[in-house]
């Protein structure tokens, strides 16, 4: 029997399986849900109905969030022109010496962006880097020449996301500190981000279901029609 706090059976006793909400009522039944003592990352999830073992159906994408993600983001880049990407904003640049750092398990960062040139030495650590979401690739725009532009992006809110290996992926919207309406416009730029990740060709219902939650809350389910 899985042992649940006094807070979360108070959030979920007027919750029901069945329920089906509307984002602005999903996000004013989180709001009702008893906080904790530290500001709760909220996100949503989706359950795809992709098939995840078919490489041409991966799906991954990134988002501009309009209120940002309330994250403070360590930017990691790598490149051989390491003080040009410190002027940029990057906490951390190099490349040799982050490569070994990262092959001896060191990885203290949060997202990692690469110059085209330094990609030849970074595919080194992709095998450690891919699993975790944080191997550079041109398609989430984490490859690239302008790297000024791309950590002002990812600092601004910028999330990149993911599918896992279930069909499953989740898209941080921001913190349960931010307003309704800030979450719901979050929202609808990350809905709209995942809907546009479909994979071309693709038949069938994509979204299967998308659920709210935020770090310590039961989830809310939300009504996947109109998004579909």
């Amino acid at each position: 029997m899985i042992a649940r706090s006094k807070r979360y059976t108070n959030s979920i006793k007027d919750l029901s399986v069945d329920d089906s909400l509307s984002m602005p009522d999903a996000l004013g039944r989180l709001d009702g849900f008893e906080k904790v003592k530290f500001d709760e990352t909220v996100e949503l999830s989706f359950s795809l109905g992709v098939d995840p073992k078919q490489s041409s159906q991966g799906v991954r994408g990134t988002v501009n969030l309009p209120h940002g993600s309330g994250k403070e983001i360590k930017v990691l880049v790598f490149t051989e022109k390491t003080e040009e990407a410190l002027s940029a904003g990057a906490d951390i640049a190099g490349l040799d010496d982050l490569i070994a750092k990262i092959k001896d398990g060191w990885m203290e960062f949060d997202v990692a962006l690469s110059t085209t040139e330094a990609m030849k030495s970074v595919r080194s650590v992709a095998r450690v880097l891919g699993p975790r979401g944080l191997m550079p690739t041109p398609k989430a725009g984490t490859v690239t020449d302008n790297v000024e532009e791309a950590i002002q992006a990812v600092k601004a809110g910028r999330v990149e996301f993911k599918m896992d290996k279930t069909g499953v992926l989740a898209v941080v919207i921001g913190k349960r500190s931010f307003s309704k309406e800030q979450l719901e416009e979050n929202a609808q730029a990350a809905l709209e981000a995942v809907v546009s990740s479909r994979p071309e060709g693709f038949k069938g219902r994509f979204i299967k279901t998308v659920h709210l939650s935020s770090t310590m809350s039961p989830s809310v389910r939300i009504n996947s029609t109109s998004v579909n």
